[in-house]
Parts: structure tokens; sequence; C-alpha cells
């Protein structure tokens, strides 16, 4: 309930940010146009984001027959979650790493690198491949899209900001304190406001990893298995990057396959892995 509850806060924010833009870029009507373009654009990938990012990363689909372990393993999964059975994708990469992908549990995908198959214990991947399944339980992709709708217009309005600001700066006389105000804060808003929808977007992901790991010890009923896998991941994918990996889906992996640390971390859609790994012993503590 805490983690839906910050989730509707971070989206309302988001909405809130996106009306102040709207209303200075010249009131509703400019507001309703840039959100939907943005709209336009989201519900395409919305609609066929799971094709685009399994074809980005060459998964190749499996069966039962080609290979009836990691198959089995996600069928039972499955049942326990109470979800349909999704469609299960091999990457040939040997950064180890996984994801899920799809519009709703009955459209679903599950994915992983062959080098998660090879390093994880079977008890450690059923953990990883039960974080995945939540977020399809979750209903995470949604949120997901309302969230990247949300900031794509208030870029995009951005966008509109400057050129405002840079063609309302030959104003005349009269108009020439007023205008140079309004052209400073055009273009503060049109830099601070796409940032601040980056940052809460990246909140509403962290937000949504949380959940994902608890609800994954729940369905596989081991949350020590998950927190010992994610810190093999985060100690390999740092070793062995994924070199195919892209900002636009880092997101959707469940440790982030993009290196970097410092202040490149303030910016990343993971939560901090300790703190994952600490409240998954936690919750074993107190379940189990």
């Amino acid at each position: 309930m805490n983690n839906t509850f910050k989730t509707t806060l971070l989206l309302s924010l988001l909405t809130i940010l996106l009306v102040a833009m709207g209303g200075a870029v010249g009131g509703q009507g400019g507001m309703i146009v840039a959100f939907l373009m943005a709209a336009v654009m989201n519900f395409g990938s919305y609609w066929f984001s799971d094709k685009i990012v399994l074809r980005m990363y060459n998964a190749q689909e499996i069966t039962r027959e080609i290979h009836p372990s990691f198959y089995g393993m996600i069928e039972r999964l499955s049942a326990r979650a109470g979800l349909p059975m999704p469609k299960v994708y091999i990457i040939p990469d040997d950064s180890p790493n996984a994801f899920a992908t799809g519009r709703n549990p009955g459209h679903a995908a599950v994915a992983a690198t062959e080098g998660i198959l090879r390093i994880l214990t079977p008890d450690e991947l059923e953990g990883v491949m039960a974080h995945e399944l939540a977020h399809v339980k979750n209903r995470d992709i949604l949120i997901s899209s309302i969230a990247a709708t949300f900031a794509g217009a208030i870029s995009m309005i951005g966008t509109m900001l400057q050129w405002g600001a840079m063609f309302g700066a030959g104003r005349g006389d009269d108009d020439e304190r007023g205008g140079i105000g309004g052209m400073v804060g055009s273009l503060a808003m049109a830099i601070i406001a796409p940032i601040a929808a980056m940052l809460i977007q990246m909140a509403v992901s962290r937000s949504r990893e949380y959940l994902a790991d608890a609800s994954g010890a729940e369905i596989c009923g081991r949350p020590l298995a998950l927190a010992g896998a994610l810190r093999k991941l985060h100690n390999a994918s740092q070793a062995i990057p994924m070199l195919a990996a892209r900002p636009a889906t880092a997101h959707m992996f469940i440790v982030n396959p993009l290196t970097g640390g410092g202040f490149a971390s303030l910016f990343s859609t993971h939560p901090p892995m300790e703190e994952r790994i600490a409240r998954l012993e936690s919750l074993a503590v107190r379940t189990y």
C-alpha cells in the first residue's frame, strides 16, 4: 500500500507540473495540444513496446521442447501468481539480466539472458523470474507508460517555451521589462520542468522495483533466494556489461544494465541494491 500511495502521489505531481507548463505556454489550449501529441507517441509505444524491445535485444522465443527446465519454471510460477502463461524468451547475451514486457497480464512476455541462466542457482533464478512476473501482475508496464506520457508532454512543452521565449524577446520597448522577465522565467521553466519530470519518472520506477521485489518474494516463497540473486547480478552485470543496453529500456531490467556510478547513480531508474537486499532480508525475518 505504501508503494502504491507513493506511485499515485508521483503521478499526481507529474499532472500538476504538466498543467503548470501548459498555462505558461498560453493557457489550456497549448497544454492540450502538447499532451495529445505525447499521448499519441506513447500510445504506439504502449501497444508495440514488447515487440520492439524483444527485437532490439534479439530475444528468441522458446517452448517446453526447446528449454523444458526454464519453461517449466515460468509455468509453475505463473500458476502460483494466478497469471496466464506468458511468452518466454532467451536473450543471447552473456551479461546476466532479465525483464518482463507486455501491456497487460494477458499479453505478457518474460525474457532472461543466457548469462543469468548460467550463474544463478535454480532457487535464485526462480526468485528473479518471480520478480518479473510480479511486474506483470502489478501492471507496472501501464504505470510506466502513464509516467512516460506525462514526461514526454512536459518535455514537448519545455521546447515550446524555449521557442516562445526566443521569439518573445523582440517585443517593443513598452514591454521590454516584462518581456525580459517573462523570457527568463520561460527559459527557467523550460529547463527545470523536464528535469523534474525525469526525476519523478525515475522515482515511479524505483518504487515499483521495491514492490516487485516484495511481490516476487511472495510468489516464489524465498525472499533470501531473490536477495542472493540480486547480489550476484549486481556484481556480475558490472563485470560483464550489456553492450546492447539503451537508457530508454534500462528501467525494464531487474538490475541496471548500464554501467556508471557516482553522480550518474542519482539518475538511475533502479533503487540502491543494498537497500533492495536489506528489505528482502528483513521480509524473510518477519515472514518466514
